[in-house]
């Protein structure tokens, strides 16, 4: 018999839920709706951040609201932004011309909502560097392959995500390289050789010796390897299985922190964390503060721009420094749209005539430090 979830005694007890289905549909669309009319009537300036929403509702709501209110889906956008970074960050390390990034070969393992996120937010930003107009952001799309539960998704899937869809590889495209749908990562690495390996599977361990072993067939010389999915359980694979299977040369990042690895011979093979709450906060604070009505693209890829520039990328990195520096460029970028139009006495006039130190300034006098005194009991 199937396990009657709503039934039993651990969903009463345990998950406290209410004891009926979840909704569906429109009636779904109207209970967001509500609590979105809601809560920005009662607080006109909150920005909502939208977290762990279903892959199919994810970019259905995120366009539903993103002209309209001021909110952001964590998951799509601030993955996607700190993936951009980090993908542009590793085509620098492989010594080569930021312009050179369209040219990178990139297997993307997991379609969910941050998978699919960082693949059109990548795909844009390859298109603008082409020359951002149709034939563009069809060549873009040529450079990604995705692989899901299902293995490779190519045209042939059935019930394919319509999020997904423009990633479907076609069918003779898939020919020329010996492959098939529903093709294994392990055959897609072996076969497309890619220049980076990209983990949003929330899978732990899908980097397997014999993945790794097949991305040593890589066409780069220093491939990168991004086991981007939390907690470090769900973590595609490790920094030490990644130096020591593919080399010393591999460009590792990770979602989860990890330390550094020592390969001997005085070498140390750098771990770097990309992880969202880098940039999160310092796009809500900077959004809050330029008055914006909504988070823009181009607010999005500044905030990505401060992670492409910012090199101290390590687990004991002080990150609320680097969000300030995130915030400002926010700001920044609101006022060059002419979106800001300014916080409490900070008008939007005012705003404008900031330079990039006062308005550091401007958010360091704005935020919230976590400093908590010490309290001591002393027994009697």
């Amino acid at each position: 018999m199937p396990f009657d979830r709503l039934n039993s005694l651990y969903y009463i007890c345990i998950d406290l839920g209410l004891q009926q289905h979840r909704l569906d549909g429109e009636e779904y669309i109207a209970v967001i709706d509500e609590f979105m009319e809601a809560v920005f009537t009662r607080w006109p300036h909150v920005i909502v951040q939208f977290e762990d929403f279903q892959s199919k509702w994810a970019f259905k709501l995120l366009q539903r609201y993103r002209n309209s209110y001021r909110m952001f889906n964590d998951d799509v956008q601030g993955t996607a932004g700190v993936a951009i970074a980090g993908l542009l960050g590793a085509v620098r390390a492989q010594g080569k011309p930021m312009i050179d990034f369209p040219k990178q070969k990139i297997v993307v393992a997991g379609a969910g909502s941050a998978g699919i996120g960082v693949l059109n937010a990548a795909r844009k930003t390859m298109a603008r560097m082409l020359g951002n107009n149709e034939l563009a952001f069809e060549a873009a799309r040529s450079q990604f392959w995705v692989v899901d539960a299902n293995g490779l998704v190519t045209e042939e899937r059935e019930n394919i995500d319509d999020a997904a869809k423009p990633f479907a590889r076609k069918t003779k495209e898939i020919g020329r390289h010996g492959l098939k749908e529903g093709a294994s990562l392990v055959e897609v690495v072996r076969e497309v050789k890619p220049d980076v390996l990209l983990g949003l599977s929330a899978v732990g361990g899908l980097f397997s010796k014999e993945v790794l072993e097949a991305l040593k067939g890589s066409t780069s010389t220093r491939p990168a390897i991004f086991a981007m999915s939390n907690p470090t359980t769900n973590a595609e694979c490790t920094p030490e299985e990644a130096f020591s299977i593919v080399g010393e040369n591999v460009v590792f990042a990770s979602g989860s922190p990890f330390p550094d690895v020592d390969l001997g011979n005085g070498h140390i093979g750098h771990c770097n964390q990309g992880n969202n709450m880098y940039l999160f906060p310092g796009i809500g604070l900077g959004t809050l503060l330029s008055g914006s009505r909504i988070v823009s693209d181009g607010m999005l890829q500044a905030a990505a721009e401060c992670w492409i520039h910012d090199r101290r990328r390590g687990p004991q990195r002080n990150y609320l420094p680097f969000n300030i520096k995130v915030a400002a460029a926010v700001i920044s970028e609101a006022i060059e749209e002419d979106l800001a139009e300014g916080y409490r006495e900070m008008d939007a006039r005012e705003l404008r005539k900031l330079n990039k130190d006062e308005i550091i300034s401007y958010v360091e006098n704005n935020m919230w430090s976590p400093e908590y005194p010490t309290l001591i009991y002393k027994k009697d």
